[in-house]
């Protein structure tokens, strides 16, 4: 797969630092290649254009490639995704021995590709000014950098520390509002607050810069957008008011999708229920690798590792179209293994990488109403989404616990594979929950396989292969295991940290 080339990858790399990384690929400024790159408006978007690029394409190994990693760790560590330990990949997420250790080389990618970007958001933002070009197309390019820069420090504080409800003023990661070189002072950590403030003062800020921009691709960010993570954010903070009606805000005109559109296979950017995502092209389609992680039912997918846990398959009524994607492997190897057919690749073996959609803002909406009290709101929200999914309406308690524990199961119920798993357990203080797939007196459950030739039989169900953190304590609420770790290069070349 070939990966995306920008002129501007060229020039901005002559004086992008990535955080204090020295081993990374840096240099000293050349002011000629800066002067010409952000000369004009136009050109300064180029820079925005070549770090999204970067940002969703780049990559260092088949299983680290973008932005889509962090999507695919998050999800692997967490309760309903049972990853295959003998395919490539994944399995040093799921196990917990991956992201918790500093010196592995996804916590290094994760930590470079999100300080990359910031720095490279903080040129655009530093210069965009300055540049020619009318105010319209020069708001525009700073909104959106102001966008992208608060998404990256938006995954800094959601991995890399605990819940901002547990500990707002909890030590998390530096912040970089002004453009480095190598002679830059490293700084120490911010705050969850002082990092949650900046994300705030930037998507507001890209609220206004954005208000009279119309995009030409779900890959641009514009008001939509910006307000679908103000929406995360404000879930996060505990703002539920504002998450609320920045969520209405964020899916206006993007109505949920038809039950049997569900089935296509979540490949494709212009389905209408899609806010935000990253199209791909037969000749740039470098993140199409992620699909062979997801993608555990098409003959062309080569990892299938993300299996579903079987009692994830309980959570859905069988009228939902969602319980029709199930189905148990009868391949050999696989016997006994939980297909959950959710996302397959186009025929050509590409396929759209989804960020954003519409069913996540009936949910934050739903979480937030439920979590001011208003639960009669909350459950005529969520029932939207299950009525649009043809599963059975909720019916419940009203109490606010009852309401609030609906929602979460939903959302893991419609957020499987999109990245919400670990994210979600870390700002409810949650815990991962993982089970043998066995009787009451232990023996393994047993299933109908149908196998290539067509024959139908018995075998034991398989689930979950690991049931414990690597130094075999249980799974708990507020586990360091859960955080993404700083890179011990990075310690090594900050001492401020």
């Amino acid at each position: 797969m070939k990966k995306l080339k920008y002129i501007s990858f060229a020039i901005i790399s002559a004086f992008s630092l990535l955080s204090c990384e020295r081993d990374l690929e840096t240099a000293p400024t050349n002011q000629a290649n800066e002067a010409e790159v952000f000369k004009t408006a136009d050109n300064a978007e180029t820079v925005i254009n070549g770090t999204w690029a970067k940002f969703n394409d780049d990559g260092t190994t088949y299983a680290n490639i973008g932005y889509s990693t962090v999507l695919r760790a998050s999800d692997a560590m967490g309760s309903d995704v049972a990853v295959l330990t003998n395919k490539y990949g994944f399995a040093t997420a799921y196990t917990f021995s991956d992201l918790s250790n500093n010196t592995s080389s996804r916590a290094s990618f994760i930590w470079s590709l999100l300080y990359f970007t910031i720095n490279n958001m903080n040129n655009v933002i530093a210069k965009i000014d300055g540049a020619e070009g009318s105010q319209e197309k020069k708001n525009q390019v700073k909104g959106q950098a102001k966008t992208l820069r608060a998404f990256c420090y938006l995954n800094l504080a959601s991995f890399y520390q605990f819940s901002y409800l547990k500990d707002k003023t909890a030590l998390t990661a530096p912040i970089y509002t002004e453009p480095t070189t190598t002679n830059s002072l490293p700084k120490k950590r911010a705050s969850l607050e002082e990092i949650y403030n900046l994300i705030k003062s930037d998507l507001t800020d890209a609220n206004q810069l954005l208000q009279n921009y119309t995009r030409n691709n779900k890959d641009k960010i514009d008001k939509a957008v910006v307000n679908g993570l103000l929406a995360r954010t404000y879930l996060n903070t505990g703002e539920w008011s504002k998450a609320a009606e920045a969520a209405k805000v964020a899916r206006a005109g993007y109505p949920l999708m038809a039950p049997e559109k569900y089935k296509e296979g979540f490949n494709d950017i212009n389905n209408g229920e899609w806010i935000w995502g990253h199209g791909q092209t037969q000749e740039q389609s470098s993140e199409s690798y992620a699909f062979h992680y997801l993608d555990v039912s098409s003959s062309g997918s080569y990892y299938y590792s993300f299996m579903a846990d079987p009692y994830f398959k309980d959570l859905f009524d069988t009228n939902d179209i969602r319980y029709s994607l199930f189905s148990w492997d009868g391949l050999p190897g696989r016997e006994g293994l939980l297909r959950y057919a959710k996302f397959k690749f186009k025929a050509n073996l590409i396929a759209d990488i989804v960020y954003m959609r519409a069913a996540e803002m009936y949910l934050i909406e739903a979480e937030a109403e439920a979590r001011l009290g208003n639960t009669s709101n909350a459950v005529a929200v969520l029932n939207q989404l299950k009525s649009a999914r043809n599963a059975n309406v909720y019916a419940g308690s009203l109490a606010q616990d009852a309401v609030i524990k609906e929602v979460l199961i939903e959302r893991r119920k419609e957020l499987f594979g999109e990245g919400f798993s670990l994210s979600d357990i870390i700002r409810t203080q949650g815990k991962v929950e993982r089970k043998p797939f066995t009787n009451p007196d232990g023996t393994a459950i047993q299933v109908q396989i149908t196998t290539p030739n067509g024959t139908v039989k018995s075998v034991n169900g398989r689930g979950h292969t690991i049931f414990a953190f690597p130094d075999q304590s249980s799974f708990t609420p507020n586990s360091n295991y859960y955080l993404f770790s700083i890179p011990q290069k990075e310690i090594e070349n900050n001492p401020n940290l």
